[in-house]
């Protein structure tokens, strides 16, 4: 597999596609941070780290469905920096993802966060992905 995380994201799409549940990810630290923030921002329901047949484990996620029309509460999750071309996003430049109501992924010295936190603490860094 030479792009993780755009497999990361694919599988949260396709499930979400197809209503399912759960979601089962081969894990690595930048998707475990990327699902803390996923699970802070209110887009899923719950994760779980566990230990599984690879040495990194696996990552069980539960996906977030408004209650009476069942419509999934991630709309869209969009690769920005792809292996073969890096994004980066200085901090006076960082990107708006509809407004300020959708997040970015931003991978920077101080960790992954999101575009706002990135604001806050004046860093930029590589734009992973946009989630609304």
């Amino acid at each position: 597999m030479t792009d993780p995380i755009s497999d990361f994201l694919t599988r949260i799409r396709n499930a979400s596609s197809a209503k399912h549940r759960v979601v089962d990810i081969p894990a690595s630290n930048l998707k475990k941070e990327m699902t803390k923030i996923l699970f802070e921002k209110g887009y899923i329901l719950n994760y779980k780290f566990l230990d599984g047949d690879n040495p990194q484990g696996l990552i069980k996620i539960a996906l977030k469905y408004h209650a009476v029309s069942k419509v999934p509460a991630i709309k869209s999750l969009t690769r920005v920096s792809k292996p073969g071309l890096r994004k980066y996003a200085q901090s006076d430049n960082l990107p708006r993802v509809i407004n300020g109501l959708g997040i970015a992924i931003i991978s920077t010295s101080k960790g992954v966060i999101t575009d706002k936190e990135a604001r806050v603490e004046k860093i930029g860094g590589e734009v992973l992905c946009y989630i609304y």
